[in-house]
């Protein structure tokens, strides 16, 4: 029979603990008791609870501590508090700070149990609210959004990658929807029912990068006044992704490999290291090898993130689905009771003659502004022009240099542009390039075989 919901009863008097845990347990509960707030934290840190029940007056680390341990969880642990008659007032305080309910001592054991239930079907349809809006969102992924050969080619792609538990490696320029592909590849996984926690690497200093990453106990430096279980733990059963992979501090990247080579985690200022089920997959921008040419990035660090990788195509790549990417953020820019909107012939053929340096997330940009600002059922060519932002009058080496491609990527990308400006007769664009067709072609073979993953 399997374990009922798991509750951790805290209080210093032991008899008070013993007969909370033996009237939980005789209700089939999961029970851990702990006689200290200190060692509650503790539990909390390593281990997932479905409800708290604590004493408030405890030495050193009292009930509140317990109670902010709690609440900082992800998700929130629902408390129940426990106080002396006549110390209402400090019950009330914890109510504030977001405890459930409280109970003044004495108390009837009936009156736990019925609050007890009623904490847990708040909390579970809490969470069940969560998920619903998880599946919103990830119905609605709009990198996903396409018709043309590229998308067809990422979905089949995404299905079959999300059939295997390998490290991922996404690959493709910012704003291209890195991370809305590796929702998909968790949401049709046998991990879609736990977490999905995402972090930018590029977003945090290195000291926290470490903490958020990895957890810390409390004292471990300055300002740690709590043990936090950092989002290893937290993704424990489900999928971790490491967004901008490319910028971790080097210190960091030897950490990482560690966790990734044995599954275990160690927080910060610990000595003891908890075990994790946890897939990870890293997403970048930026060209990995040349950071490992520049010392920059771990060399097997890179071998242990790139067991699968998975190339998200640019919108320019994609010009098909423009068409398609523009009319979904438009209606979701509409505002409730309005009319709905639409874009005239003039309007989508700018969209789609547009450079989109910022690929999907500069289109959805746009299409929001506009919508703000057009005034009427029609989006009209003019509506557009004057919201899109105009083209950076670089000299084609400075583009270059900032995309930061190598002498094969240009080389890749300017074949396709002149194929595009040929409308797709390659015959014509080998002409046009010097070189024989039968060169296009075989460089199409191989970089469609370096995109497939190794699954």
């Amino acid at each position: 029979m399997s374990a009922g919901p798991r509750v951790l009863v805290v209080d210093d008097h032991l008899e008070m603990v013993k007969l909370l845990a033996d009237q939980l347990s005789a209700e089939a509960y999961d029970v851990t008791t702990a006689s200290s707030g200190e060692e509650a934290v503790r539990c909390l840190a390593a281990e997932r609870f479905d409800l708290v029940i604590t004493d408030l007056r405890m030495k050193d680390v009292d009930g509140f501590d317990v109670l902010d341990a709690a609440k900082a969880c992800t998700p929130p642990v629902p408390v129940l508090v426990m106080t002396a008659f006549g110390a209402v007032d400090t019950a009330v305080a914890a109510m504030k700070r977001g405890a459930a309910h409280y109970f003044t001592k004495p108390f009837a054991l009936d009156e736990v149990l019925i609050y007890t239930r009623r904490a847990l079907e708040a909390s579970s349809l809490a969470a069940e609210n969560r998920a619903l809006r998880q599946q919103a969102a990830g119905a609605q992924a709009p990198a996903l959004i396409g018709t043309s050969a590229a998308m067809h080619e990422l979905r089949r792609v995404v299905e079959r990658v999300a059939q295997t538990d390998a490290t991922v490696l996404v690959r493709g320029e910012s704003g291209s929807g890195k991370e809305l592909v590796a929702r998909g590849i968790h949401e049709a996984s046998a991990r879609h029912r736990s977490a999905f926690v995402a972090v930018n690497c590029s977003a945090l200093p290195a000291n926290l990068l470490e903490s958020e990453l990895f957890g810390h106990v409390r004292g471990a430096f300055t300002g740690a006044t709590m043990n936090r279980r950092g989002l290893f733990v937290e993704a424990d059963g489900g999928t971790l992704f490491l967004d901008e992979i490319g910028d971790m501090p080097l210190e960091l990247q030897a950490r990482l490999l560690r966790v990734l080579q044995d599954g275990t985690v160690r927080p910060v200022g610990s000595d003891r290291a908890k075990a994790t089920d946890v897939r990870v997959i890293a997403a970048t921008h930026q060209d990995l090898e040349r950071r490992i040419r520049e010392g920059l990035f771990r060399n097997d660090l890179f071998y242990r993130l790139n067991v699968v990788r998975v190339r998200v195509p640019t919108l320019r790549e994609r010009r098909e689905d423009i068409r398609l990417l523009a009319e979904h953020f438009l209606e979701k820019a509409r505002r409730p009771g309005a009319a709905a909107a639409r874009f005239s012939a003039g309007a989508l053929a700018l969209l789609e003659q547009h450079g989109w340096r910022g690929n999907v997330r500069e289109l959805e940009a746009v299409v929001e502004r506009v919508a703000v600002f057009c005034g009427s059922a029609t989006v009209e060519r003019e509506h557009v022009l004057s919201e899109l932002a105009p083209q950076p009058a670089t000299s084609p080496l400075g583009a270059v240099l900032d995309l930061g491609w190598s002498l094969k990527q240009l080389e890749d990308e300017y074949i396709r542009a002149v194929i595009d400006a040929c409308g797709g007769n390659k015959t014509r664009a080998a002409e046009i390039l010097g070189i024989d067709v039968s060169t296009i072609h075989r460089r199409e073979r191989a970089k469609d075989s370096s995109d497939v993953p190794r699954v």
